[in-house]
């Protein structure tokens, strides 16, 4: 610790430096430059004018000739740049408390130093406790005393000198927001942030940041009618808490800080780093909301740290060793799992170095004769993969994955599998790959062919197929969105003839292209029986008729919409000689196997309702019978229903609600023909 320095000492000093005479005895030998020059060698440095802190010591020299020398008779350089105990107290606060036992104006006081005065950072300006006095008690401060608190900038001889961060003078060197001189910012992370009170009855304190050992340039503002408090834990486990109720500079945990209190609004300010961990907290203080910004600097407390070189793959005839790079705690001074240093982006993991080692032949017992080249009977570690896997996709992009290993290859070429730090000294391979990136087979529509009447309603059709990302007509492609290959078309030409069972004036192609592709099958085939009852055949296709050729092309039968026609059916020929028209139970079945079916298709329902009879006052709705294909769900002609099961006729009763009253009863109403015929009371 610094001793109390008395005025008379301080005097002393600032004359030994000031005086030209003291000129040390001993003199350093002279260089090849001060032999050229007027000027005696560099005398020897002086003690330094501090003892920690960061000090002043000068050396001087003496001019030889009686003519006047060319540049100065003294230099200084740093010294004693070492960290003060906390209870050391400030220099320039010694310097100013020198004075207390001085008379001032026939009076003692004692003196607090200011510091920071722009004007003459390097005069002794002191302020009497309690007072408004401020005096300079001498212009100029001791050498080494800092020109500004929150610089390294040190006065000498009542000059403020620069000082880098390298603690040289005339060093331009800083340190970065991390606190490293020189560094590149990249041992801390900035942190910003805000917060806004959400607090309850139940829960008046909340935590708005937490501030981690080591931490610099730390700033908070809360706006609003809340508090902030701090609460701090040490490396130790040692917790305390501490209120901030008034403006001012004050120490917590050997950190300084500056705290401002406003009516509306509270600042924080910590320069660092931070000497334990902070908590920042709020206290509900109002009914209205608080928020606080804030933003740090937080150290990277894990760091990678490169290891020493592994133990020689081979005692003799050449072998190889390997480097790596483990994750270290800077806080616990102890290494910690890897996931701890890949948390943050800006740690880089170091390159493993790799070295050759052991390089002497082995001895003759050992069996080896002669020295080998080295990749010849000690191949390096090298990453081995498996075959990829099948792609996840088969169109659209996917991905597949291997496995790598690191694997080492003996002097018998048997392949085994070593820890994979001995692989790192080459990049490691891919796991996951993207495959199969081109598009998934698309339908594609073509032109709609003319309509297969040329008066009235009709059918056009038009070739959908699924096509594949090179074009070729292909499979693939979902049944969901698969546009519809026909739809009903209307010719506005009326038709005059009477309705027949075919279309009027059918183009023929575009009818036989409307044939097979609504039925997708050809001619039955003659009965197998002459008599009786037989059956025929047929065979049933999914075909299309391509517009651009004309040609009709055959298509899987799944390009084919709705359910497959049946291509066998009953036939009966008559009865044969010498029998009855009666048929067995089995013969009917057959024959009439197909109309049963036909009325199993197509049936009756109730389709809605029509309007009702009546608009207010009750009136009646009846059901709408209609005959559907149950399949499709599509209207179909009547005569396709059975009539004795069409369904009764039902009636329901609706518009229930009373009428308005008429418009006739003038003694009690007036209409009003502007709103709607409706009647008011007048």
């Amino acid at each position: 610790m610094e001793s109390r320095i008395s005025t008379g000492k301080l005097q002393e000093y600032l004359g030994e430096i000031s005086s030209s005479i003291l000129i040390k005895s001993s003199r350093t030998a002279r260089s090849e430059e001060d032999r050229d020059s007027l000027w005696d060698a560099w005398g020897s440095w002086s003690e330094c004018s501090r003892t920690c802190g960061g000090g002043a010591s000068y050396s001087l020299r003496r001019c030889l000739s009686s003519k006047t020398c060319e540049g100065r008779n003294i230099r200084y350089r740093t010294c004693s740049n070492v960290d003060c105990p906390p209870e050391a107290g400030d220099f320039r606060a010694q310097q100013c408390s020198a004075h207390n036992d001085v008379k001032y104006q026939g009076q003692v006081y004692e003196w607090l130093p200011v510091s920071n005065d722009p004007d003459k950072p390097c005069s002794l300006k002191c302020q009497a406790r309690g007072t408004a006095l401020i005096v300079e008690l001498a212009p100029k401060v001791l050498d080494g005393t800092r020109c500004y608190t929150e610089s390294l900038d040190m006065c000498i001889s009542g000059l403020c000198q620069i000082v880098g961060c390298d603690h040289q003078l005339g060093s331009a060197v800083k340190e970065d927001n991390c606190g490293v001189c020189n560094g590149d910012g990249s041992t801390c992370r900035l942190v910003r942030g805000h917060y806004k009170s959400q607090l309850s009855a139940n829960k008046l304190n909340d935590t708005v940041v937490a501030i981690p050992y080591g931490s610099r340039q730390v700033r908070l503002v809360l706006k609003g009618p809340d508090h902030l408090y701090l609460e701090t834990k040490t490396l130790q486990g040692a917790k305390s808490e501490n209120s901030l109720s008034t403006t001012g500079s004050f120490l917590v945990e050997n950190s300084s800080i500056d705290f401002q209190k406003f009516p509306d609004k509270e600042i924080l300010r910590i320069p660092g780093p931070l000497t334990a961990d902070f908590i920042i907290k709020i206290h509900h203080a109002g009914v209205a909301d608080s928020s606080v910004q804030f933003i740090f600097y937080q150290p990277i407390i894990h760091r990678w740290r490169e290891t020493d070189f592994f133990p020689c793959s081979a005692s003799c005839g050449g072998g190889y060793q390997l480097t790596s790079a483990e994750c270290f705690d800077l806080r616990s001074n102890r290494v910690v799992a890897d996931q701890y240093c890949h948390y943050y982006p800006e740690n880089i993991k170091p390159k493993p170095k790799l070295q050759e080692c052991n390089l002497d032949p082995c001895p003759a017992s050992d069996g080896y004769k002669q020295i080998m080249p080295y990749d010849l009977y000690h191949p390096l570690p090298r990453w081995e993969s498996t075959p990829w896997t099948a792609c996840s996709s088969s169109c659209g992009g996917g991905i597949q994955s291997r496995s790598i290993s690191c694997v080492e290859e003996d002097i018998q070429g048997h392949i085994s599998p070593v820890e994979e730090w001995k692989c790192m000294y080459t990049p490691k391979m891919p796991v996951v790959q993207p495959c199969n990136l081109f598009d998934c087979p698309k339908w594609l529509a073509q032109e709609w062919s003319p309509c297969t009447v040329t008066c009235g309603q009709g059918l056009r059709y038009r070739v959908v197929l699924c096509i594949d990302h090179r074009g070729m007509h292909t499979g693939g492609c979902s049944t969901k969105t698969k546009p519809h290959i026909k739809e009903e078309c209307v010719v506005p030409t009326p038709c005059y003839k009477p309705k027949e069972k075919l279309p009027v004036e059918a183009k023929v192609p575009w009818y036989k292209q409307a044939q097979e592709l609504e039925e997708g099958t050809a001619a039955w085939s003659t009965c197998s029986v002459t008599c009786g009852v037989g059956s025929q055949m047929r065979l049933v296709k999914c075909q299309v008729l391509l517009s651009f050729s004309q040609s009709v092309a055959d298509l899987p039968i799944d390009e084919c919409e709705g359910p497959k026609p049946v291509s066998q059916r009953a036939c009966y020929s008559g009865p044969c000689t010498g029998e009855a028209a009666e048929h067995t139970p089995e013969e009917t079945r057959l024959l009439y196997g197909s109309l049963q079916e036909l009325d199993e298709l197509y049936d009756w329902e109730y389709e809605g309702f029509t309007e009702c009879s009546e608009s207010c006052g009750g009136g009646v709705q009846e059901a709408v019978v209609t005959c559907l294909n149950k399949q499709t769900r599509e209207i179909a002609d009547e005569t396709l229903c059975v009539s004795s099961r069409r369904p009764p006729q039902l009636l329901k009763a609706c518009s229930l609600d009373p009428c308005p009253p008429s418009c006739t009863q003038v003694h009690l109403l007036h209409c009003d023909t502007a709103a709607d015929f409706k009647c008011i009371d007048v």
